[in-house]
């Protein structure tokens, strides 16, 4: 799958199937940062008083293998559909972004 393929990720945060939203990026990329963005914005709201949270990508796995559901559709150029991808896709993938933006430090 090309990483600047159109990402749509599906999540359902909690058991309450309100808790259902979507969100769309412009690349697997930029998907996986809000993916993680999201987990940090949980961590925050988890620990108010922490300055300054710190995790590792076991944590953020943990936190997407918590979540009721959680999976991403990715276009494929070639057959012009969106291909599924499950939980295990995604952290592989979250895996790939941040060990590629560590590496830029």
């Amino acid at each position: 799958m090309a990483n600047q393929s159109h990402t749509i990720i599906l999540e359902q945060q909690t058991l309450n199937k309100n808790s259902r939203a979507w969100r769309d990026y412009q690349s697997v990329s930029q998907a996986m940062n809000g993916v993680t963005l999201q987990f940090e914005r949980f961590l925050k709201d988890m620990n108010p008083t922490v300055p300054h949270i710190q995790y590792n990508l076991k944590d953020l796995e943990i936190y997407i293998d918590q979540m009721p559901d959680l999976s991403a559709l990715v276009f494929d150029p070639k057959t012009e559909t969106y291909i599924p991808c499950n939980k295990a896709w995604i952290k592989e993938q979250v895996g790939i972004q941040l060990r590629r933006q560590a590496g830029k430090r």
